[in-house]
């Protein structure tokens, strides 16, 4: 890690400290920008990555994609160009050095309105690129992200400011090793354009039967074709893909609703709650009911911890 880089990761820190002083995701004054501040190592969270790129300062993660794993930690940096089921754990955080880590989401428009404004020169018919990858993190990149934070400290400059520098840290991303893979998702007739079509009218649709030959016709691919572009974005086959975010989908009804297991089955697109139930199991470690009921017992003690 070089000097600037560190004194740049310095200031983000103490941002951090002042900003996220409770365990936690934290969504700022910022739009599309979250703190996250963790005082240990956490269980594994199952949850759908945002187009984003995340930062940590302070600590290590590791986040699994289907079976490859990516960890990162403060000299680098991690992109989710789209909508990914994905498996994160903190794995380095202490009282004394909590994990610390900042969250930038953006969209498709806003990638294409730095492609069309700097006009960066950009392969349409690049080969489908992986929606997850890890960066090693450059002094010019870090440098924008700092400006952007810095934002929280006179908010009467966010909304003239904020995307001014978002936009800077784009254009870093966009120059940098993987701005192409990043580029994709904004060019239409690209693979991965076409892919995270197809990506998205998965998760529109879940709890309905997968349909690969209309998939396929939505990508304008054949299906061994789309079969292929698919995983290699994805690292998954659609099937894999569709049901990961209904068992995810079922977890979280199954947390924030008293409902039973075999309704919650129906619901997320399972004809078989014993299919549902042995799914569930394999994902998540345990059946649903002790699935939810150890779930339920942690956040208890964490909420009776918080309260002192």
């Amino acid at each position: 890690m070089s000097e600037e880089i560190r004194k740049h990761r310095n200031v983000l820190v103490q941002l951090l400290e002042r900003h996220a002083n409770q365990s936690g995701v934290h969504k700022t004054d910022i739009p599309s920008l979250f703190f996250i501040r963790h005082l240990q190592v956490t269980e594994p969270v199952h949850r759908v990555y945002n187009p984003s790129l995340c930062f940590i300062a302070q600590g290590s993660k590791e986040v699994l994609l289907a079976q490859e794993r990516y960890v990162y930690g403060p000299a680098d940096y991690l992109i989710s160009s789209m909508n990914v089921p994905v498996v994160g754990q903190v794995i380095h955080a202490s009282n004394e050095v909590p994990f610390l880590s900042l969250k930038l989401e953006f969209t498709q428009n806003q990638i294409l309105e730095v492609l069309n404004e700097y006009e960066l020169p950009i392969l349409t018919k690049e080969n489908a690129r992986r929606a997850l990858f890890v960066g090693q993190m450059e002094a010019s990149l870090l440098e924008a992200m700092v400006r952007l934070a810095r934002l929280l400290d006179h908010p009467a400059e966010i909304s003239f400011l904020a995307p001014l520098y978002t936009k800077e840290i784009l254009f870093r991303l966009l120059q940098g090793p993987y701005g192409v893979a990043l580029a994709q998702i904004a060019m239409e007739g690209s693979s991965t354009y076409r892919i995270r079509d197809t990506i998205e009218q998965i998760i529109r649709h879940r709890d309905q039967p997968l349909r690969i030959e209309s998939l396929a016709e939505t990508a304008r691919m054949s299906v061994s074709s789309f079969h292929r572009h698919f995983k290699e974005v994805t690292a998954m086959s659609p099937l894999q893909f569709q049901k990961q975010l209904r068992l995810q989908e079922a977890r979280r009804l199954l947390l924030s609703e008293s409902a039973d297991a075999a309704d919650v089955a129906f619901r997320v697109g399972y004809e078989s709650p014993s299919q549902f139930s042995r799914e569930y199991a394999r994902l998540f470690g345990c059946p649903p009911r002790t699935d939810i009921k150890q779930l339920k017992e942690k956040y208890d003690v964490l909420r009776d911890a918080n309260t002192f």
